[in-house]
């Protein structure tokens, strides 16, 4: 009797995997729902606060040592990569950012003109999930990093940048990728398995006007020191 009840449960799950295989794709059912602000072009000039988050917030990139970021080798790659975005992308370049343990925090201004004064984006922003801009006075931390030219380049030394504009998406696509290949090839090296190393998707805040912005800094700055109370935070070993 137990046997015959193991073999029906079997039945069934077989049952429910082959009708699983033979549904067609409905959009309405399988689709995911969209973080991104619907009908706004993420092409268009203006300043993304944006957060990029490992998966399952394992903090992969270092820890916070007396509320200074110390980066390790992934870290490091991911300080690295994000610093040669603006040498990929013609129509980009950088503000203040800051890696963290476990995510990625940084300021991008998209300026199709470069030179031209900044149109800030007016568009109204209501996107779930978006983390806190909480204001904080400003302080000085040792890996943020604030890049105000074009080649996103510390110190003003110049160097070339692709010709094609892009939007943010890509952009953040290309970072992603390039800082998981290149931790890849560590753990390939070191025979060591790394498995998925970003969250799906990212969070990004459009910045309208100078106050949200400077809120924004001084959040990005003051993370170091406020890991303990992060909405990302875990538990360091």
């Amino acid at each position: 009797m137990k046997g015959f009840y193991n073999l029906k449960i079997i039945f069934t799950f077989v049952k429910r995997h082959i009708y699983c295989l033979k549904m067609k794709y409905n959009p309405k059912i399988h689709s995911r729902r969209s973080i991104r602000l619907k009908g706004y072009d993420y092409s268009q000039d203006g300043m993304y606060f944006i957060t990029i988050c490992c998966q399952n917030r394992i903090c992969r990139f270092g820890k916070i040592k007396n509320g200074k970021m110390m980066l390790n080798d992934f870290g490091k790659i991911a300080h690295d990569e994000w610093i040669k975005l603006p040498k990929r992308f013609s129509n980009m370049f950088l503000n203040v950012f800051q890696i963290m343990p476990n995510h990625i925090h940084g300021i991008i201004v998209l300026e199709t003109n470069v030179g031209a004064t900044l149109a800030v984006a007016s568009n109204t922003l209501v996107v779930p999930n978006t983390p806190p801009t909480h204001g904080a006075l400003v302080a000085q931390n040792d890996n943020m990093v604030v890049c105000d030219n074009r080649a996103g380049v510390q110190n003003g030394n110049g160097a070339g940048a692709s010709p094609a504009p892009t939007n943010v998406g890509a952009i953040i696509g290309a970072y992603k990728s390039s800082v998981a290949n290149k931790c890849l090839e560590i753990c390939k090296t070191h025979d060591i398995y790394m498995g998925k190393l970003w969250q799906r998707n990212y969070w990004e805040h459009i910045i309208r006007n100078e106050q949200s912005q400077q809120r924004i800094k001084n959040y990005i700055v003051n993370n170091p020191s406020k890991w303990d109370n992060d909405k990302f935070y875990l538990k360091q070993k």
